[in-house]
């Protein structure tokens, strides 16, 4: 048999279209005076008409920090931004300066390197150098040294400009509820006043600071910094110095110009006190009462807090949230005397009140009945906080009546629930004690006829 003969045939490289490179531009401004130059809008057009001159790039997104400074890494934008990248989302960084990215040195360099682990590549516009280049890190280094040094300088000065202030007994900070700075004094807002004072007044005639809250919240009256108020808010307002005509300045410092972070003055730097320093709103006797009365309600809640020290903690602490706004749900306890039960409330519902958060109760009986139908456990059956955590992971609260499980096997059981009956829920005792006082009522009553 004849060998065939050798064929071979040429296939034609076919050539694969470029990768484009997909490329996240990163812009920041740390005032609002640069803000309003640099809007995002405009940041977003010329990042746009920038990568659209390169046929071989693609935009993966513009990320905009506004009025945060360049020293600290808890930028939300930047940390979207390092996020996608870690993801695979993006192939090329690009800003417009080293300062722009950052201005701490070690925030600098630790980011780089991470990305270029990652295959990312970061170019910077102004020094028209690129991250992964071989000379890249070391003037890298250099450059973000400048840049810090830079930021430094700055910080002291600003601190120097504050010094100066105090030692004139002028405010720094002149925005708060009841004042404005103007002059280089807190000047009276009176319809701010007047909140001012219904707090002070408030809390002295015995409301607590989480009844004063819930009112605030209840009558749609708006928070300073806020869309709500909360007990920390009412504290701070009724411990300010400043609303009985005083001033006690530098009670925070920034030790570090990097983390940018207030810590509270305990005498490390040195205080201003400036008596008489601005019109007061409250007099000076009424704020030294709430003053005295705060001490004396904090110790009568230190006290009760170390006798009840020794209870055990709460069955469902810590695994029961509000799925209407986040939070969790706290122990407390309902009814006076006989009639006292233990309930799970929402904790911003329970300290702000419905105008935050509507959601419901929950009595702990209903709750340890609907855990034991979900663990399989009998009605008689003991239920523990060490049986609870080994196979709940948690419980939410999302709508009224309803209870989600999420069990630590990743099983998902939703359970309705409702209030029980009056009738049902009374003990012997709560029934007795229920008839007596109604033959009390009719004893009175017929008392008062036949006085008439």
């Amino acid at each position: 048999m004849a060998d065939k003969a050798l064929s071979i045939e040429c296939i034609p490289a076919v050539p694969r279209p470029p990768k484009l490179v997909r490329v996240a531009a990163y812009a920041r401004v740390s005032t609002d005076k640069d803000a309003a130059f640099h809007s995002l809008e405009a940041q977003t057009e010329y990042y746009e008409d920038y990568v659209h001159a390169h046929p071989d790039w693609q935009l993966a997104g513009i990320y905009s920090d506004n009025g945060i400074s360049g020293t600290i890494i808890a930028r939300p934008e930047f940390q979207r931004m390092l996020e996608d990248c870690r993801a695979g989302k993006i192939d090329l960084v690009i800003t417009k300066s080293i300062t722009r990215f950052a201005r701490n040195t070690v925030v600098l360099l630790e980011t780089v390197r991470e990305l270029k682990k990652l295959g990312i590549d970061c170019y910077f516009e102004k020094e028209n150098m690129h991250s992964i280049s071989p000379d890249g890190e070391l003037l890298l280094t250099l450059l973000a040294m400048y840049a810090e040094e830079e930021a430094r300088s700055a910080s002291e000065n600003q601190k120097w400009r504050i010094k100066k202030k105090f030692e004139k007994g002028e405010p720094w900070v002149g925005r708060m509820l009841g004042y404005r700075l103007g002059d280089g004094k807190l000047e009276v807002v009176p319809e701010e006043a007047k909140l001012v004072q219904h707090i002070f007044a408030s809390y002295l005639s015995g409301m607590s600071m989480t009844a004063i809250t819930k009112q605030l919240n209840a009558q749609g009256i708006p928070a300073p910094f806020s869309d709500t108020w909360g007990r920390i808010s009412v504290m701070r307002i009724l411990t300010n110095e400043k609303y009985s005509g005083d001033m006690i300045l530098q009670k925070r410092y920034r030790p570090d110009f990097r983390t940018k972070k207030d810590i509270i003055n305990r005498g490390q730097v040195r205080k201003y006190e400036v008596t008489n320093s601005h019109t007061a709103i409250i007099p000076r006797e009424q704020f030294q009462q709430v003053q005295a009365e705060i001490a004396r309600r904090k110790e009568m809640y230190a006290f009760s807090t170390a006798e009840s020290s020794s209870h055990p903690q709460y069955l469902f602490t810590g695994l029961v949230s509000c799925g209407q706004c986040s939070g969790s749900y706290i122990h407390r306890n309902a009814g006076k005397g006989k009639y006292k039960h233990p309930i799970w409330a929402c904790r911003r519902y329970y300290e702000l009140g419905k105008a935050v958060c509507p959601a419901q109760t929950i009595p702990e009986a209903i709750l340890i009945e609907k855990t034991k139908e979900v663990l399989g456990l009998g009605a008689d059956a003991a239920l523990g906080r060490e049986l609870l955590l080994s196979r709940v992971q948690k419980i939410v609260v999302p709508e009224p009546h309803q209870l989600i499980f999420y069990m630590k096997d990743g099983t998902v059981a939703t359970v309705p629930w409702q209030h029980k009956s009056r009738r049902e829920s009374w003990t012997p005792e709560m029934r007795e004690a229920a008839r007596q006082k109604t033959l009390k009522q009719n004893e009175e009553r017929r008392s008062q006829n036949e006085h008439k």
